[in-house]
């Protein structure tokens, strides 16, 4: 490491830590010939090969933005896609490759979004796994019903678990379709 003071090729550690999300690590170094010191920080990079074939590094920026586009208009605040964004970062890494797909990455993303936002879920697989047909949409609705219960209705929301005549849903947390009056 040059001394960015002196531009001396060699330092020396000081002192090691690691950052607040684990995910690099902060040094201290002091310059042997000009006994200045300078903080450096390393991080493991990560590369993204997309579908193209170009690799670039990952961002979790861009994971949250892609995010941010199926939940647009869902009740998901911004600390929640920060929150979902540290999930898949730390998820990617735990798998231990340097390189990963970019279908890897939304493999990822799928999970912690069901968790999240069940409707962005289905917006953000619909397009990730290329729905086709309202077959696709209705295949995925009933892989979700017939998964663990999503999460608990809000209690101040209008019509949360139950349909117009009062009665709940065949699934708990999913309202029971609306009947029509003839």
């Amino acid at each position: 490491m040059h001394c960015p003071f002196c531009r001396h090729p060699d330092s020396r550690v000081v002192d090691s830590r690691t950052t607040d999300d684990g995910c690099s690590i902060r040094r201290r170094r002091q310059c042997p010939d000009c006994s200045r010191r300078f903080t450096t920080v390393e991080t493991a990079s990560l590369m993204v090969i997309k579908r193209s074939g170009v690799t670039e590094p990952f961002s979790r920026n861009k994971v949250i933005s892609g995010v941010r586009k199926a939940c647009q208009g869902r009740p998901v605040t911004e600390d929640a896609l920060a929150q979902l964004g540290q999930r898949v970062e730390e998820a990617v890494r735990a798998t231990g490759s340097a390189e990963l797909s970019t279908h890897d990455v939304g493999l990822a993303i799928l999970g912690p979004l069901k968790d999240l936002d069940l409707v962005a879920y289905l917006r953000f697989a619909s397009v990730y796994q290329a729905f086709d047909s309202l077959e696709d949409f209705e295949a995925a609705v009933a892989e979700l019903r017939a998964g663990a219960p999503g999460p608990a209705p809000a209690e101040d929301c209008e019509g949360s678990a139950t349909d117009a005549g009062g009665r709940g849903g065949d699934t708990p947390g999913v309202p029971a379709p609306a009947v029509a009056a003839d």
